[in-house]
């Protein structure tokens, strides 16, 4: 006999197919953004001839970027349950 509070096969994997495209998301959320930073320091020091600085920038502000976004999930998170 089936309890009332078993779930369905289909209802779980629905509900790991959403989370696991969240995460997915966030995950390419951060490289795209850290990568664009990290290109955009290269191609400054490429063009101004100041080698390492630009590149060095990019991979901090690129850093402070994912940390912020991963705050943001963490709060949203926190404030669903």
């Amino acid at each position: 006999m089936r309890k009332p509070d078993d779930e369905s096969f289909s209802d779980n994997l629905g509900r790991s197919a959403r989370a696991l495209s969240d995460y997915m998301g966030l995950g390419l959320q951060i490289a795209v953004s850290f990568t664009f930073f990290v290109l955009i320091g290269y191609w400054a020091d490429s063009k101004l001839a100041s080698s390492p600085w630009f590149l060095l920038l990019g991979v901090l502000v690129g850093m402070v970027g994912m940390a912020l976004l991963l705050m943001k999930v963490v709060r949203s998170a926190n404030t669903k349950k």
